[in-house]
């Protein structure tokens, strides 16, 4: 299930990816002949820094199944069936930050959580943390990200990197957007998508007040210059503006229908 791609994702890779073909091709002096080759330096150094990861994740994490985190494991293989995504390996890291990501360049891909957001996070929150990660895997982005992380290896002009880079923040962006709708369809609950991301930036909420105090801070990021710049050099967008796409998408009757399709699955099953 991919329908809940935001709109501009796509639109937005292809402009990145066809300006990264333009750099490559006025900057570092390439030939089309050589493209392919910088394509297969770009897969092969992806595959081994995913290899090397994995490899660090057995000797750091703990891999999540049912002997030994039950509660969670049901939780994660709910939400993978409620968006219907492939296999994946959920690890748990001994990381003090509140924070998640996924990667992987082939199948089962690696969902990460940090641990510190199994104490933050409630049921329902949590279920968006793991349904975002599992949206960047059904959607593509898990193994576009792992691939790109390639290019670290490949030598760029400075100039040349920079505007990657930038072009590339771009589609990371819209990615989040993305992300952050199948972690609603996978909790079912835009209210628990908002209180989880307001969660990941203050460290926890114990009330309505520090909630109502905290979104008003947040409302006001976009009218900092500095946060707009901020923001065109990160890979998430401000969180007032995913807070603004989860009250719009929960509106939109396409969520609602998704939604409603998925709780009849569900109750099928």
């Amino acid at each position: 299930m991919t329908s809940y791609r935001y709109p501009n994702e796509e639109i937005i890779l292809l402009l990145t990816l066809g300006g990264l073909f333009v750099v490559l091709l006025l900057t570092a002096g390439l030939t089309v002949c050589l493209v392919p080759l910088l394509v297969g330096v770009m897969v092969v150094l992806a595959y081994t820094m995913n290899r090397s990861h994995h490899q660090s994740l057995l000797q750091q994490a703990t891999l999540v199944g049912m002997e030994n985190a039950p509660q969670l494991a049901r939780l994660v293989e709910g939400c993978r069936r409620r968006l219907r995504t492939g296999p994946v390996q959920t690890f748990v890291a001994p990381q003090r930050a509140l924070n998640a990501y996924t990667f992987g360049f082939s199948s089962p891909q690696v969902v990460v959580l940090f641990q510190p957001l199994l104490r933050v996070m409630d049921a329902d929150e949590l279920r968006f943390i793991v349904g975002h990660e599992l949206g960047h895997v059904g959607l593509g982005h898990a193994w576009l990200n792992t691939l790109l992380g390639g290019m670290a290896g490949v030598p760029l002009p400075f100039g040349a990197a920079v505007v990657v880079t930038l072009a590339f923040r771009w589609w990371n962006r819209a990615c989040e957007f993305s992300a952050d709708r199948a972690g609603m369809l996978a909790c079912g609950k835009p209210e628990k998508a908002i209180s989880a991301l307001v969660k990941l930036v203050t460290g926890g909420i114990s009330s309505q007040a520090e909630m109502d105090r905290a979104l008003q801070v947040i409302e006001a990021e976009d009218d900092s210059p500095l946060h707009v710049l901020t923001e065109s050099l990160s890979t998430h967008p401000m969180l007032v503006k995913r807070i603004d796409q989860i009250r719009q998408y929960a509106a939109d009757p396409q969520y609602r229908r998704l939604l409603a399709q998925i709780e009849a699955q569900n109750q099928g099953a």
